[in-house]
């Protein structure tokens, strides 16, 4: 069975959030606030839509965009008013996961195939309005896109007939039969529009409703269960805390069962506090909370390793780990950029050893060494352009393009970055 989601949308006109395309109704002046609620109760992704009508209000919802990405620890798609690949290019780099190209534009099909091509067939989601655009297009759409958002239900059985690619409907109704029906269609993997996106809705309460009517929705899912863990003799298991992006080690806490299954459920981290003999939610006083990326056991079943998305310092001290006081010995700046660089290269690595279809990272080695540095040096100068713009954003957004086709260059010609720090090293 496939797991379902609750994905709110915002359309953002004048700076604010509005309550649809043609009834721009204000639902909220702060679209932060409203973007990081739906965040902190329950939504799994985000939806956003630029409905400016000119360029200057389309680079100020971009910005927008840009500080969402920063106050959600969700994923975000996001579209509205892409006309070309250039947008399609900023709305990814405000940290959307994937850029939403409208089909019933004029400019649709050459703009996915550009931007497939560029980014990857997983950066790219399409929205339809109707069924026609997905029948007449069904080949091309498929080769380019990850996800179809459909802005309101259709003959979803038709849908499921006539292609794979997971689907998104964006509805205006407030009927949970409706919503319920909608939900247990095998297509179907998010729900999104009116009802989700009530600025009071807790997404989580919904999602037992949902899970009443037998439809599993997105979470956490453990694959032990508690019992299998060795436990200490208080009944607990000892959980290691990192962070996910640099690797630093952050903390050591216990959990029992309670904390154990809340953590899954909640996707926060929780522990057993031997002291206080009760439950507590890292950061429900300090605001500093950890967000779960992944937990892992140990070869004997006895000590947790849980990656995070840490918010804040760690540390009550207001140090960013509580491992900071040196007895012996010394150690490598746990924030080395090395590590960041090196996660990447390797990744790039995986794309040449193990191709995926929509790749771009494999696209560029298929095309070979003339189309790998005619992109650098394409990079090169995009570089050039953005230190000549008062946003400093942008640079450092051109310059990690910039990185990133090196390291294309680096894998191509079997260069590591190791070899890379050596040189400089030796100089």
């Amino acid at each position: 069975m496939s797991y379902k989601r609750l994905i709110p949308c915002i359309f953002i006109a004048g700076g604010k959030a509005v309550t649809w395309f043609h009834d721009k109704t204000i639902l909220s002046n702060d679209v932060l606030a409203l973007a990081k609620y739906y965040g902190d109760h329950g939504a799994d992704e985000l939806l956003v839509f630029d409905l400016s009508e000119n360029d200057t209000d389309h680079d100020e919802a971009i910005d927008l965009m840009r500080k969402i990405n920063r106050v959600i620890r969700i994923p975000m798609i996001a579209g509205g008013n892409i006309r070309r690949l250039e947008d399609v290019k900023k709305i990814l780099y405000s940290g959307a996961k994937r850029a939403m190209i409208n089909f019933s534009k004029p400019e649709a099909i050459e703009l996915i195939k550009e931007a497939s091509d560029r980014f990857g067939a997983e950066k790219v989601a399409v929205s339809l309005n109707d069924f026609d655009g997905l029948y007449k297009n069904q080949k091309m759409i498929e080769g380019r896109t990850s996800e179809l958002i459909f802005m309101h239900r259709l003959d979803l059985e038709s849908v499921e007939n006539l292609t794979q690619i997971p689907c998104v409907i964006v509805t205006d109704t407030m009927e949970k039969s409706e919503l319920f029906k909608i939900l247990k269609s095998p297509g179907v993997r998010g729900l999104s529009g009116k009802y989700v996106s009530q600025p009071e809705l807790d997404c989580d309460a919904f999602k037992v409703e949902c899970e009443e009517e037998g439809i599993q929705m997105a979470s956490f899912e453990s694959m032990m269960d508690f019992s299998q863990f060795k436990l200490n003799d208080q009944g607990l298991i000892p959980c290691i805390t990192q962070n996910y992006k640099t690797q630093e080690v952050l903390m050591l806490g216990y959990m029992n069962q309670e904390a154990f299954e809340t953590t899954i459920k909640t996707g926060l981290m929780t522990y057993y506090s031997r002291s206080r003999q009760s439950l507590w939610t890292k950061g429900e006083t300090s605001g500093h909370y950890q967000y779960v990326k992944s937990i892992t056991v140990d070869c004997d079943n006895d000590t947790l390793l849980a990656k995070v998305d840490q918010i804040g310092p760690a540390c009550h001290t207001g140090n960013p780990t509580c491992f900071f006081t040196p007895i012996l010995g010394s150690d490598m700046d746990e924030k080395n950029p090395l590590r960041v660089f090196e996660s990447v290269y390797e990744t790039i690595v995986d794309r040449r050893d193990h191709p995926k279809d929509g790749s771009y990272t494999n696209y560029l080695f298929e095309k070979g060494i003339d189309k790998i540095l005619k992109k650098l040096g394409e990079e090169s100068t995009e570089v050039v352009i953005a230190a000549k713009n008062p946003n400093p954003e942008e640079v450092k957004y051109e310059i990690s393009d910039y990185l990133y086709h090196c390291m294309v260059l680096m894998v191509e010609r079997g260069v590591t970055w190791e070899d890379i720090v050596q040189e400089l090293a030796d100089r």
